[in-house]
């Protein structure tokens, strides 16, 4: 949530890490769970309490004023251990607005943000079983603060990137950096172990799998193709029926009845009047 920063983002996250664990649960025995496991122990207990004090953090930093100065030039130790503490907080705040249905290029800039945070959390539990590590394993929890701090300066550098193109022209060295070590990671795992990642899924896990993609896939193409020719179609309209009223409106013969006469019959009509 902190790297994040929407709550429906790290909601759809949350709940396509569950699925994706009804899917692979063939291949890990620990995805194998119990239904209340899923939605009631992950999703609304641990994930939803995690997103919830997340957002309360995020409300708190937005609101926080920054004003930082050197260490030495604050008087008291007070001021100075309360500095030290901040140190570990932003420079600066900005509020992600991620707006993902505003234009293709966002959607897909979200779509490729989920699927590398998927994947990144996959990596922790198939390494773990790869390297025959426990989970208490010290190396476990590094892994996961390095990917946190590493993680939120990348995801600052994506949204600069999306949200202002012409003064960030290219991405930033954080994102590549996290992307090239989420790829490496999941190259140690079809190294090491490539006979888990083969075991084919099955067949009704497969079918619910494409049929979401189609799905997904369908509603890119009505939002982004379809929906805007027609709401272009329907604008030349509205704006030939009114060119067509307003010329109708010009040309009338005063009685009520529209004169649909060209350009030169119509002075003739008004000097005959006259």
């Amino acid at each position: 949530t902190l790297m994040i920063r929407d709550w429906w983002m790290c909601m759809i996250i949350s709940v396509m890490f569950e699925f994706l664990e009804y899917s692979l649960e063939h291949q890990l025995p620990n995805f194998s769970e119990c239904w209340w496991d899923h939605w009631i122990m992950d999703v609304i207990l641990c994930n939803g309490l995690g997103i919830y004090c997340g957002m309360k953090t995020l409300s708190w930093l937005s609101l926080k004023t920054y004003k930082w100065q050197g260490l030495w030039n604050i008087p008291t130790y007070k001021g100075k251990m309360k500095r030290i503490v901040f140190q570990f907080t932003p420079y600066s705040w900005v509020k992600f607005e991620w707006k993902p249905a505003s234009s293709l290029r966002r959607w897909l800039a979200v779509c490729g943000i989920i699927f590398v945070f998927l994947l990144a959390e996959l990596n922790t539990f198939y390494l773990k079983f790869v390297l025959w590590m426990p989970p208490e394993h010290y190396l476990v929890l590094l892994r996961l603060v390095f990917f946190v701090n590493v993680g939120g300066v990348a995801m600052r550098e994506i949204y600069d990137f999306m949200d202002d193109p012409k003064f960030h022209k290219k991405l930033g060295q954080q994102a590549w950096l996290v992307a090239a070590i989420t790829a490496t990671e999941f190259l140690i795992v079809v190294k090491y172990d490539p006979y888990t990642l083969t075991l084919s899924l099955p067949f009704y896990i497969t079918q619910c799998w494409i049929l979401g993609i189609i799905l997904v896939l369908t509603w890119t193409a009505w939002r982004f193709f379809i929906r805007d020719i027609t709401l272009r179609y329907k604008e030349i309209r509205r704006q030939k029926q009114e060119h067509r009223h307003e010329k109708d409106k010009c040309l009338s013969n005063g009685d009520g009845h529209s004169a649909l006469l060209d350009e030169p019959n119509g002075n003739k009509l008004r000097e005959r009047k006259l």
